[in-house]
Formats: structure tokens, sequence, C-alpha cells
């Protein structure tokens, strides 16, 4: 495991498209636009056999019904050879007696990383850190989120996050901080005299749950 500091490279735009791909997995060849008309969590881990991306294939396993009745899939992606990624997961499976549902890509050259901004171009290998894109179902990244190799992500708020997008995804409401379903969220800045003076709390005013 490398234990240089996570640094990773100038961050991708969010709602930015991002380019097409297509790619071997372990549940065979995959085309990025084919997860279009659905969300996307696509995602990058370290390196197969490491301690903290099996707890992390594990939850996500685990949780991958949930993320399917939010109408997301979910696409992981190591610059492992494809056959270390089928022992890797037979491994897992044997261990944990969990089965990973959901495809993951080899990326032996660093391409595909690299054209999402996963990796800068002089880094030898992608074991310093771990990054999470969240794909809307044009096609257009709405969050990204980035931890270190030494520290897993959390399935929860991977969920809420996932959540809070959809919520928000028409841009007529905002999540405050903790957001949770089924919660009030926030009405969009004021614009205009007639909406600040609408109340004392026009510049933080709950709406819709």
């Amino acid at each position: 495991m490398n234990d240089t500091p996570c640094k990773p490279p100038p961050p991708v735009a969010a709602r930015r498209s991002r380019p097409d791909f297509v790619a071997r997995t372990t549940q065979g060849e995959v085309r990025l636009s084919g997860f279009r008309k659905r969300w996307l969590l696509f995602f990058s881990h370290p390196a197969d056999f490491t301690p903290v991306c099996t707890t992390e294939f594990v939850g996500l396993a685990k949780a991958a019904d949930r993320f399917a009745a939010m109408n997301c899939a979910l696409l992981g992606l190591s610059v492992d050879s494809l056959f270390s990624h089928l022992a890797w997961l037979r491994a897992i499976q044997e261990a944990f007696g969990v089965t990973v549902p959901f495809p993951l890509v080899e990326d032996p050259s660093m391409a595909v990383g690299r054209a999402y901004g996963m990796l800068d171009e002089t880094t030898p290998d992608s074991a310093s850190v771990r990054a999470s894109y969240f794909i809307d179902p044009n096609g257009i990244i709405r969050a990204m989120t980035w931890y270190p190799h030494n520290v897993g992500r959390s399935v929860e708020e991977t969920l809420r996050l996932l959540a809070a997008l959809q919520a928000t995804h028409d841009d007529k409401a905002m999540a405050p901080e903790g957001w949770r379903p089924g919660e009030a969220l926030l009405a969009p800045p004021a614009a205009s005299l007639a909406g600040i003076e609408a109340g004392p709390d026009w510049f933080c005013h709950k709406v819709r749950g």
C-alpha cells in the first residue's frame, strides 16, 4: 500500500458531461452511456485485496438493493487487471459470504481514471485516493467525493448524498446540513424585494419535505 498522503488532481467541475468509454468488467463489456436514464455511482478504489477497499465492497454489496430502489446503478474501477478483480470478488464471497452484484472495471493503463480526473498525468498508480462520482440520468456529474487510501467511504452518507441530489435535482429546492429524506428542504435564495419581504427567515426558508 502506498503511504503517500492523498493528493487528488484538480477536481472536475460538477454538472459536466464526461467522455463515454467501453471497458472490460467482471460482468462483461460495459459502455458508460449504457447507464443513461438512471443515476450512477461511479467510484474508484486504490487496489484489490486491500483491507479498506474490501470493507467498502462488502458494504456496497449489502446496500445494492437500496441503491437500486433509488434508480441508481453502481460501477467500480481500479487499475488492477480483470483477472485480479475476479479473484478478489471470489475471495470476498468465500471470506464474508457476500456476492458483489455490480461490475468492476479494469483500468491497467489508467486511461479511464485520467479521463475522469480521478488521477493526474504524473501519478504512477491510483493507490493514494478513492473517488466517487454521482452521475445523473442525463450523464451529468452532480457531485464528487474524495477520500485518502486509509479512510473508507460511508455507505450511509453515500446514500444520503444521493437522496439529497435527487430531491434537489430540479433546482427548486436546496438540502440543508444533515438533510435526510422526508425532512424539509430550503427555498432557493430570494432574487427580488418581494422575496426578501416574505418574512424574517427569507434567507433560510424551509419548504416542502
